[in-house]
C-alpha cells in the first residue's frame, strides 16, 4: 500500500536579514572581500516549497546598492532598508510588528542579540528560523531556534571587478 501523496504547505513565510551581520559573515568563511550570498539559491533552499510573505535586507550605512534593492524587488518583492547604526533594533521591531501575520521568520543573522526576539517571537507562537554562517554563528541562538540551517560557501558567489573602497582623497 505504497500510494504516493503529496501534502500542501500552506505556510508563510518572512526572511529578515542582517545585512552587515551576514555580509562579514561570508567574508570570513570565504576569506575575500567581494564574498556575497546568492539569493537565487538561498531563499528557495530556505524557503523550502513554503510560501514568501516578505524579505527585508536590513543594512547599516549609507552606501546601499541599488542593484541589490533592485534584484530583491523584482525577484522577491523584497525591500532594502538601511539602518542608522546596526540592524538588531529595526529587525526586531519589524519581526514583532508583523509576527502575527506569518506563520514562520527567518532571521539570517547569528548575532547573539536576537535571543531575546527569537524567545519572544516562539512565545507567540511563530516558528523561527536561524540561518547564518555556522562557523560566526552563538551556539545559544542555534539551540533556541526552531532549525538552524547553515549559509555556506554553496549560497554565495564572489563578484566580480570588485575594487575595494579607497580610504582618504582621491
Amino acid at each position: 500500500m505504497s500510494e504516493e501523496f503529496r501534502i500542501l504547505i500552506n505556510q508563510s513565510v518572512a526572511i529578515l536579514i542582517d545585512g552587515n551581520n551576514i555580509e562579514i559573515s561570508l567574508q570570513s568563511l570565504l576569506k575575500k572581500k567581494n564574498a556575497l550570498l546568492d539569493f537565487d539559491i538561498l531563499i528557495p533552499k530556505l524557503l523550502d516549497n513554503r510560501g514568501l510573505s516578505r524579505l527585508i535586507y536590513f543594512r547599516e550605512g549609507k552606501q546601499i546598492s541599488s542593484k541589490l534593492a533592485n534584484r530583491l524587488l523584482d525577484q522577491f518583492h523584497g525591500s532594502v532598508v538601511p539602518c542608522h547604526k546596526s540592524a538588531d533594533i529595526p529587525l526586531t521591531i519589524k519581526a514583532t510588528q508583523i509576527a502575527q501575520k506569518v506563520d514562520t521568520i527567518i532571521i539570517m543573522s547569528g548575532d547573539s542579540d536576537y535571543i531575546e526576539l527569537v524567545r519572544h517571537l516562539k512565545g507567540a507562537g511563530v516558528r523561527v528560523e536561524i540561518a547564518a554562517v555556522e562557523s560566526t554563528t552563538a551556539q545559544i541562538l542555534i539551540d533556541e531556534a526552531d532549525l538552524f540551517t547553515p549559509v555556506t560557501e554553496d549560497d554565495c558567489y564572489i563578484l566580480k571587478n570588485y575594487r575595494p573602497k579607497r580610504s582618504g582623497k582621491s
